[in-house]
């Protein structure tokens, strides 16, 4: 979540209250969080240096508004950079594809590139599991819990090809613009 406010206020600066709309108008399409997880998140990122108060709007409140300072920069410029991690493939693809502008022009095909080999990785590791559930002797009394089972890991590969596909036919799409452009 960090990376998110991070590339969220790189964007632009940003109250708490601003954030939480930017996560319920766009990055919840990927990721949710509460309020309270954002502020702990913000709260954490201030600790570390990654952000600072910008201003403090005047009045009882003195709302807060944040910006990212040159560590935070880095921060977020080495996970845009950095190989996806973590178990959640769908919040790790996409919070990364919505923040790709962000990077310089010419890294954002090798951004795609780790986003595609990681959703490889994870395809191939659902196929294998397919194939050991296929060889496999299920009891009869869980029949009926194997087939749903087996329907939910077949959902997962079809997703992930879906997933594939999508992503290489983005970067074909980014490479043939930038080839125009040169």
């Amino acid at each position: 979540m960090a990376n998110v406010i991070l590339g969220l206020l790189l964007i632009r600066q940003m109250s708490l209250y601003d954030l939480v709309k930017g996560f319920e108008s766009g990055v919840s399409l990927f990721y949710s969080a509460s309020t309270g997880s954002i502020k702990r998140a913000l709260d954490t990122l201030l600790t570390r240096g990654l952000v600072e108060v910008a201003s403090v709007e005047p009045g009882a409140r003195g709302r807060k508004v944040y910006r990212p300072t040159d560590a935070g920069r880095t921060e977020f410029q080495a996970w845009m950079r950095s190989d996806l991690t973590g178990s959640d493939l769908e919040a790790a693809v996409l919070s990364r594809l919505y923040f790709l502008g962000l990077l310089p022009a010419e890294e954002r095909a090798p951004a795609l590139r780790r986003i595609i080999t990681r959703v490889e990785a994870h395809l191939s590791t659902l196929t294998t599991i397919k194939t050991q559930a296929d060889s496999s002797t299920v009891p009869e009394e869980l029949r009926d819990v194997a087939t749903h089972q087996l329907a939910t890991l077949d959902y997962g590969i079809s997703s992930d090809r879906f997933t594939l596909e999508w992503f290489r036919e983005h970067l074909r799409r980014l490479e043939a613009s930038t080839a125009t452009e040169d």
